[in-house]
């Protein structure tokens, strides 16, 4: 007899050790977002596919901008 936790698959998005992944399927808005937002005020976003983080080139390109809405994350 195994127990629930055991079949249970790990979430395809989160947290390991502080650090952000996302195993789901990469789709060009998810890329966008990451590699060029200019709504993201963060240089360094989760990656669009895989353990660690992206670089926001928006935040390169324009240091001083300030973000066209205001982000939903603190």
């Amino acid at each position: 007899m195994t127990s629930e936790n055991e079949n249970k698959s790990p979430d395809p998005q989160g947290h390991w050790a502080g650090v952000p992944y996302d195993w789901r399927r990469p789709t060009w808005q998810r890329v966008k977002a990451r590699w060029w937002n200019p709504d993201e005020p963060r240089f360094l976003t989760p990656k669009s596919f895989g353990w660690g983080y992206d670089f926001n080139l928006y935040r390169l390109v324009h240091p001083g901008a300030k973000p066209e809405k205001p982000s939903e994350q603190q």
